[in-house]
């Protein structure tokens, strides 16, 4: 090799050395998911964390080494898959009458404006509003009026903005007979929003995971609800946002401190027996997703009605005023849960559901309970289905991926809702302490069966707390599936109990 040769080999060299632009974020999404790989397959190849890889996928650059490897990567995945060519040019806008026959016009997409900010420079929210653009909602604010921010508003396709106040109740559309009389309104595509967020969050944020997972947390209570008024377009019920907590005293708080008298059957229950038997191990057992699991429940459509009697109708839900059952099994905890006050008391829907099932034949645990009176409306096990599947998809695919960011937001986002949609001031889009309370009641009902599941199967139930907690003795795991799902119970701790002889 020459001396020239050399000189120009060592100015390539260098030249090659030098940091290069990288594609747009956008196209390291599309390079990434056109392989099938995961945020944290990559991040394990380039020893990173898979929320670094979340960073540079918004906008933020890496550095050093790293970049070099991961420009590397980006061209071996552009070479085996090259962006799709933009499509040909029409001769002018389509029009329904120039669409061919049986083909939708091509939507026009809504040109979306830089989002209101404050002085610091996050971004304004406000109370969930349509859309100006799409008419979907949204929290955030351009020009001081409602509009989504770049990359989460839909395509303009036509539909008028409603100027509706939230939490307002819409006209059904009409029946259609080919349908059996359910309304056809044309559902959302709900799926992504999620995913969009933590995105726009991150670049807001130069890709710090941290802030930009401070900023979801804040947030979450109006993105949560903004989800699920998306998730209720075109389902088959329009359901009631607000109650008359005047109108039902028992639902009434009789200071801003104090409680209603709703009764949740939170369980606080320790076998007192084990404990005080020889030494044996106890596997402390988490339940995944409690109140996520427990959005699947009978919820009222509409404004409570009050009745007498004790006939219970299972298509309606609510609270109803009973006479307890008394408990005999010390090795299981009472369905009740950490009661110690006798007499009547106000229960919800899954906590009766839950004592008439253990009164049948199949269980035969315990006498039937009366019913004395309640207060219901027609109810349905779907209301919150979609909304739940969203949250439950986002959640699995934040746990695949190693994508810490996103499953503390959607944690955040399901909590929030519940805890909030009785009687707080951080969200005034619904007044539902009945839904709280049934939402709640449901996961202890949850946690019990899964005690039950336990002790039929030969295990020993030590403990059951909270909504989360099941303390065990034995093999669980030919019981329950370990892992993170919904469906699967994660070992929080081991501990000894009993005496130590």
């Amino acid at each position: 090799m020459t001396e020239n040769q050399q000189s120009l080999f060592a100015a390539v060299d260098a030249l090659l050395a030098q940091p290069r632009d990288l594609p747009a974020p956008a196209e390291r999404v599309r390079l990434r998911e056109a392989a099938h790989y995961s945020r944290a397959e990559l991040a394990a190849a380039l020893q990173v964390t898979p929320g670094t890889v979340a960073g540079w996928e918004a906008g933020r650059e890496p550095q050093g080494a790293t970049r070099a490897a991961y420009a590397r990567l980006l061209d071996g995945l552009a070479a085996r898959y090259p962006a799709p060519s933009p499509a040909a040019p029409t001769s002018g806008p389509q029009t329904a009458s120039d669409a061919p026959s049986g083909i939708s016009p091509v939507p026009t997409p809504a040109p979306v404006a830089e989002p209101d900010r404050l002085p610091n420079g996050s971004v304004v929210t406000a109370t969930v509003e349509p859309c100006v653009l799409c008419a979907r909602p949204t929290p955030y604010r351009a020009a001081g009026r409602p509009q989504h921010m770049g990359g989460l508003c839909a395509t303009n396709t036509g539909a008028t903005p409603t100027s509706s106040p939230a939490g307002a109740r819409t006209a059904p559309a009409p029946a259609d007979n080919a349908s059996g009389g359910r309304p056809q309104r044309e559902r959302e595509e709900t799926g992504g929003l999620i995913a969009q967020a933590v995105t726009q969050a991150l670049a807001d944020n130069g890709g710090d995971v941290d802030a930009a997972l401070a900023v979801l947390v804040k947030r979450a209570i109006p993105d949560a609800m903004a989800l699920l008024n998306s998730t209720r377009v075109g389902s088959t019920y329009d359901f009631t946002n607000y109650v008359d907590t005047d109108a039902i005293p028992i639902l009434a708080k009789p200071s801003r401190d104090g409680a209603d008298q709703i009764w949740e059957g939170r369980p606080k229950w320790r076998n007192r027996q084990v404990e005080a038997g020889p030494g044996r191990t106890v596997a402390a057992l988490d339940v995944n997703g409690a109140y996520l699991s427990a959005l699947k429940t009978y919820l009222p459509i509409g404004t409570l009605r009050h009745s007498e009697g004790g006939e219970y109708d299972r298509k309606r839900s609510g609270v109803y005023l009973i006479d307890p059952p008394s408990w005999e099994h010390e090795d299981l905890p009472n369905p009740l849960g950490h009661r110690q006050t006798p007499g009547p008391l106000w229960v919800t829907d899954p906590t009766l559901r839950l004592l008439i099932r253990l009164s049948g034949p199949k269980y035969g645990l315990i006498t039937p309970p009366v019913i004395h009176e309640s207060w219901t409306s027609g109810a349905s096990e779907a209301l919150l289905e979609r909304f739940r599947r969203e949250l439950a998809r986002a959640r699995d695919t934040a746990i695949e991926d190693g994508d810490h960011i996103t499953l503390e937001y959607v944690k955040a986002m399901y909590s929030k809702f519940v805890s909030t949609i009785g009687e707080s001031a951080a969200n005034r889009e619904m007044r539902r302490p009945d839904w709280m309370h049934i939402i709640r009641s449901q996961a202890f009902a949850n946690l019990w069966l899964k005690a039950r599941k336990a002790r039929q199967a030969g295990l020993t139930v030590v403990r059951m707390m909270g909504t989360d907690e099941l303390h065990v003795i034995g093999d669980w795991r030919r019981v329950f599936t370990e892992g993170r799902k919904l469906t699967e119970m994660k070992l929080k701790d081991e501990y000894t109990v009993g005496r130590e002889d």
